[in-house]
């Protein structure tokens, strides 16, 4: 029912056009363009200039031919870098980049898909309700698109995001809150060749500090990390400052705020044991979320698989997405594996037979959705 060579062009299209986070305008005006020539609504808001980026998010309005509640879709129009200048190539059916750059399947064949699906709906006069497409800007500089956004425009009460790991067939059900977490220690500086015995050494102590931290894997649901570390002023100067940027991430509220808790306990007691001062600044980013098997967002999805023979996986993931923020927003949303491979790498790939099960599992959900709507 769809047009194979129609979606391939619009994904090779897609992906050919810069638009690294900050960056969508030119892959939002491609994006505008159609769904207008097809009679949807494109409104776009100002999360560009409340993120720092060139354009906003989009919120596409389908009408549908059914008097029911709307559905909601959702991607995200950036990506990562090295991401400007793509060259798309396909070999055995299968569709990468050159090799110096990212493809942008990620999450560019959703939007594809999602492109397709219209187009497919109007030529056969498929019936349907409503549509909300939100097609967000930024989500990979730690979803801020999404988080601006005003949910008050959105009527839809589930939904779909398609930007999940894993083949067509995937269904994320669980996924981590997660808290951004920023410790700072204060020494006494004073010059290290001259009277190193005057100084309070913040590196040595927030080194001293995190030894003593856990870290990575917690237990099955709970992971803390360490990732940046800075600080110092000058070889010859005992470094009188600290800086470390981590994170923590639970399938479990309690078990995140136990674990940040334990955190910044041991951290402040370390650092201030040896005559340190210690500052933790803790930042909840996004809320769990736990879809049950028997929710409607789920029930619709493996019908909808089912109803064209693909397989399906409830799975969990230690990331977020768009998804968690619009569960948080009272929107019952599941991420669905889009069937991207080695994503945020130059390696990245995505096979054509995936490309097409996308578009057929959003027509599949769109068309069974009237019987849950």
């Amino acid at each position: 029912m769809l047009n194979k060579d129609r979606l391939i062009k619009t994904f090779l299209d897609l992906v050919q056009i810069d638009s690294v986070s900050g960056n969508e305008a030119q892959v939002k005006e491609y994006i505008k363009n159609i769904f207008e020539k097809l009679d949807a609504q494109v409104i776009e808001d100002n999360a560009g200039e409340l993120t720092g980026g060139n354009c906003g998010n989009l919120l596409i309005r389908i009408p549908g031919n059914l008097d029911l509640s709307p559905l909601l879709f959702c991607a995200h129009m950036d990506t990562v870098e090295p991401g400007n200048g793509i060259k798309a190539v396909i070999e055995n059916e299968v569709i990468k980049s050159k090799g110096e750059t990212i493809l942008g399947s990620d999450d560019k064949a959703a939007i594809a898909a999602l492109i397709e699906a219209v187009y497919t709906l109007k030529e056969n006069n498929v019936k349907h309700p409503p549509l909300e497409y939100l097609l967000t800007v930024s989500e990979e500089q730690g979803l801020l698109g999404v988080k601006v956004f005003d949910f008050s425009n959105i009527k839809a009460k589930i939904g779909y995001t398609l930007d999940a790991a894993g083949r067509p067939g995937t269904i994320i059900v669980q996924s981590p809150c997660q808290n951004e977490i920023e410790y700072t220690v204060y020494g006494k500086t004073a010059h290290a060749g001259i009277a190193p015995e005057e100084g309070i050494n913040a590196i040595k102590l927030a080194s001293m500090a995190l030894a003593k931290m856990p870290s990575g894997r917690i237990d099955d649901e709970t992971t803390t990390n360490l990732g940046i570390i800075e600080g110092g002023r000058a070889r010859n100067i005992v470094a009188d400052h600290c800086k470390i940027k981590g994170e923590a991430r639970s399938l479990n509220k309690k078990k995140l705020d136990e674990i940040t808790n334990t955190l910044e306990k041991t951290f402040k007691d370390e650092v201030t044991k040896y005559g340190g001062k210690a500052e933790v600044d803790v930042k909840y980013l996004y809320s769990p979320v736990s879809l049950d098997k028997d929710e409607t967002v789920v029930k619709l999805a493996i019908k909808a698989f089912q109803q064209i023979g693909i397989d399906y996986k409830l799975e969990s993931t230690g990331g977020g997405s768009d998804a968690s923020i619009i569960n948080g927003n009272n929107i019952r949303c599941a991420n669905l594996g889009i069937g991207m491979n080695a994503v945020h790498t130059t390696d990245e790939y995505i096979t054509i037979e995936d490309l097409i099960k996308d578009a057929q599992m959003t027509i599949s959900i769109i068309k069974e959705s009237v019987n849950y709507l």
